[in-house]
């Protein structure tokens, strides 16, 4: 019964407008009240939340995708790509994918992609004939790949709640399923820019030198190469990575191509805060909520009933894409995994399933979820940048979101995509 008014509470707030993380905590408390346990573990369970080291690297990965994104890398690595594919149809499209990619091997966070890539593509997309709903979809989908390549918040956060993951692992394990679901979106990009004479139509369109651009992108282009290889050789943790990926960055802004001010680092500085904040407080509160599921014993009889309707593995992975897919519409990736990993987790428990490749399949889940209309987080960002309703987006992304499955059900097939990687890395 408390159970149920546990739920039904965390709904009805939502659906009145009330903050997630309120809305967790409040729900939370409400069920420990109820239940007369000690509601003096509420403040307690609200610092333990935070109170863990690996977490450090949020804010840190936070700032760095801001930094990156104001010293033009942006703008450099679009200009690399494009000299790279060339100038036919459906080639500026891809760049905008590749680039996203590469930006999601420096922030780890999808909405700040989607606007970083979308204010540097857009304009240049729309001169090269392609129509701005296209390139809302293109921006939107592609930034979905930045919570599978590393670093990702999502994956920092799935190995704090999760016991025996660790951090270099399942970033390891998101490097191939990344790159998989950036190369299945690129191609009904080219199918669709092939059969609608999409791209290629730039009147002032430069002739770029691929020695030339390297040249420029060169400092970006090796952003993730300082951040993963670091952690791979040992020199830091994670969570320093992030620390040296913002000293990388600061180097390269105001050394190298010198397009940072003090100005700016203020502004950045309180952009990170404020976005980190948020993240942070959602996350404390809502260890209250799966504190609450725990002590009133709610997650394990769920999951024995998901377990008991006899669907077998991939019966029980389909059932939980359908339902990640719809929730990614509306949530994060982060606040999913805070709601909903108590109950998944006993699941692939129960299928003896490796629990970093089920890290990994998640995410992929919400990373679909995040381009999925009507509620979906990233494609909100790209459509507000190209000027479009995301009613306009429906018949190109649709497309994107069929190739995106593709590429899931091939990490659910083969698990090795994920997990090859960290096992000659990290030993896994």
């Amino acid at each position: 019964m408390i159970g149920t008014i546990l739920f039904l509470a965390f709904v009805a707030m939502l659906l009145a407008g009330v903050p997630i993380g309120v809305a967790l905590g409040l729900a939370g408390t409400l069920a420990i009240f109820l239940a007369d346990q000690a509601i003096a573990a509420v403040p307690t369970n609200v610092y333990a939340g935070i109170a863990k080291y690996p977490l450090i690297a949020i804010p840190m990965f936070v700032l760095v995708g801001s930094v990156f994104d104001r010293t033009g890398v942006a703008l450099r690595l679009v200009r690399f790509a494009t000299a790279l594919v060339g100038a036919g149809r459906g080639a500026l499209a891809s760049v905008a994918v590749l680039v996203a990619m590469v930006i999601g091997g420096i922030s780890g966070s999808g909405p700040a992609t989607s606007a970083a890539v979308g204010q540097v593509v857009t304009r240049s997309m729309v001169k090269d004939g392609y129509p701005r709903s296209f390139i809302a979809s293109v921006v939107g989908a592609a930034a979905a790949t930045d919570i599978l390549i590393p670093p990702s918040i999502a994956f920092i956060v799935y190995a704090v709640l999760v016991p025996g993951v660790s951090v270099p692992a399942i970033f390891m394990a998101g490097m191939f399923p990344g790159i998989l679901a950036g190369l299945a979106i690129i191609v009904p990009i080219i199918v669709i820019s092939m059969v609608k004479d999409f791209g290629g139509k730039s009147p002032d369109r430069e002739a770029l030198s691929v020695w030339q651009t390297f040249k420029e992108a060169f400092w970006g282009l090796m952003a993730p190469i300082v951040i993963l290889g670091g952690m791979r050789t040992g020199a830091f943790t994670p969570t320093e990575a992030a620390v040296m990926a913002v000293a990388y960055g600061l180097f390269i802004g105001f050394v190298v191509y010198r397009t940072l001010t003090l100005r700016d680092v203020y502004e950045m500085l309180v952009e990170a805060g404020e976005l980190s904040a948020t993240i942070l407080v959602v996350i404390a509160l809502a260890s209250v909520f799966a504190w609450s599921t725990s002590t009133l014993g709610i997650v394990q009889p769920i999951a024995n009933w998901i377990v008991g309707l006899g669907l077998g593995e991939y019966g029980t992975i389909a059932l939980l894409m359908i339902a990640l897919i719809i929730i990614g519409m509306f949530l994060d990736g982060v606040s999913i995994f805070l709601i909903l990993l108590p109950v998944l987790v006993p699941i692939a428990q129960a299928y003896h399933w490796d629990l970093t490749w089920f890290g990994v399949l998640l995410t992929m889940k919400i990373a679909i979820g995040q381009f999925t209309p009507p509620l979906a987080v990233n494609l909100m960002v790209s459509c507000r940048i190209a000027g479009v309703t995301m009613e306009s987006t429906i018949p190109w992304v649709v497309w994107m979101i069929l190739a995106m499955f593709v590429a899931l059900a091939l990490v659910v097939v083969f698990p090795e995509i994920a997990l090859w990687l960290p096992r000659m890395v990290v030993g896994l």
